[in-house]
C-alpha cells in the first residue's frame, strides 16, 4: 500500500490541496489515517478514489452526486465519459487508477482507446509520457510498489514493439540509417524503443541493438553499417566522473555519424561535447530532427 501526504495527492491529481480538505471534510471522499504525530497519510484507495472524482468532476459532475456514488458506479461512470480523445488529462486519472488497482485488463483497454482515437505517436507524447512523468514522481515518493511499474513497462514496451512489428520495411541503401543502443549497464528501454518506432513510421533505416551494449561493441557495427546517425538514451549512467570519458569515446567509434545523447544523464551540466554530437532535452527535440533529416532525405540532389 502506498502512504501519501495530501501534497502528494495535489500534484498527482491536479486538485489543490485545499479542495481536497473541503471534499474530505464536507463529503467524506477520502478516509485517511494519522500517524503517531497526527499528520494525515492516504493510501492507493485515497488516491484512485480521487483520480475518478477529478475526472468525473472535469466532465461536469456536482461533487455532490459524484460523493453518493458507490466505487463500482464510480468507475461504471468514468468509463463512460472517457471518450474525449483532446482530454489528455482525463485519460492519464484513468491509467493510474487502473495501474493502482494492478487492473491489466483495464490499462490495456485504455491504451488501446487512446492509440485508436490519437494515433499511435501522439498517443504516446499526450498520454503515456505524462503518466509515466506521475509514475516517477509516486517513485521518488517511495510511494509506488516496483511491480506497478513493472506491470506499466511490460504492457508499453509489448505495444511499442507491436507497433514498430507492423510498419513497413525499408531499403538501408536509399534512407537516412541509424544505430540505437543503450549503453552498458543501462536498462531503461522505454525510451528507446519510442525513438525506433517514430524513425521507421518515418522511413529511416534503424539498426536497433537494444539495452547493455559495450561501447567497444559499437565500432564494428559503425564500420560495417555507415550510419548517418547514432542515439542513445542516458537514464541511470554513466556516473558523473565518466560521463566526459563516454562522450568522448562514443565520438570517436561512430566515425563520422551525428551522434545523438538523450536522459536525464545526458544533461549533466559541464560536460563539453565533440564536434557533430548533439544533446537532446526532449523527446519532441529528438522527432523534430527526425522530421528535418526526412526532409533533407526528400530534397532534390
Amino acid at each position: 500500500m502506498g502512504h501519501f501526504s495530501i501534497s502528494d495527492l495535489e500534484q498527482l491529481s491536479g486538485i489543490k490541496a485545499h479542495t481536497i480538505r473541503i471534499w474530505e471534510q464536507r463529503y467524506g471522499i477520502l478516509r485517511p489515517v494519522r500517524t503517531a504525530t497526527n499528520i494525515r497519510t492516504y493510501c492507493d484507495d485515497d488516491l484512485r478514489r480521487l483520480l475518478n472524482v477529478a475526472t468525473l468532476c472535469g466532465r461536469g459532475y456536482r461533487i455532490s452526486k459524484v460523493a453518493q456514488l458507490s466505487e463500482q458506479e464510480m468507475e461504471k461512470a468514468v468509463m463512460a465519459c472517457n471518450d474525449d480523445a483532446n482530454n489528455y488529462c482525463q485519460q492519464v486519472h484513468a491509467l493510474m487508477a487502473a495501474m493502482l488497482a494492478m487492473d491489466e485488463v483495464q490499462l490495456n483497454y485504455l491504451l488501446n482507446c487512446s492509440i485508436r482515437r490519437m494515433g499511435f505517436e501522439q498517443a504516446v507524447l499526450n498520454v503515456v509520457y505524462p503518466f509515466l512523468q506521475r509514475i516517477g514522481v509516486m517513485w521518488q515518493a517511495g510511494s509506488v510498489n516496483p511491480a506497478h511499474e513493472h506491470l506499466v513497462t511490460h504492457l508499453l514496451r509489448q505495444k511499442l514493439m507491436a507497433a514498430t512489428d507492423a510498419l513497413p520495411a525499408v531499403n538501408a541503401a536509399s534512407v537516412r540509417r541509424w544505430v540505437l543502443f543503450l549503453p552498458e549497464g543501462e536498462m531503461h528501454e522505454l525510451a528507446l524503443l519510442f525513438m525506433n518506432f517514430a524513425l521507421r513510421a518515418r522511413g529511416h533505416h534503424v539498426l536497433y541493438l537494444g539495452q547493455n551494449l559495450p561501447i567497444d561493441g559499437l565500432l564494428e557495427v559503425c564500420q560495417a553499417y555507415q550510419p548517418h546517425s547514432v542515439c542513445t538514451v542516458l537514464t541511470a549512467g554513466p556516473d558523473r566522473d565518466e560521463l566526459q570519458g563516454f562522450v568522448n569515446e562514443l565520438r570517436q567509434v561512430c566515425g563520422s555519424a551525428t551522434v545523438l545523447l538523450y536522459g536525464p544523464a545526458a544533461q549533466a551540466e559541464g560536460v563539453q561535447l565533440p564536434p557533430h554530437m548533439i544533446r537532446l532535452q526532449l523527446m519532441t527535440d529528438f522527432l523534430a530532427f527526425a522530421d528535418q533529416m526526412q526532409e533533407a532525405m526528400a530534397e532534390p540532389a
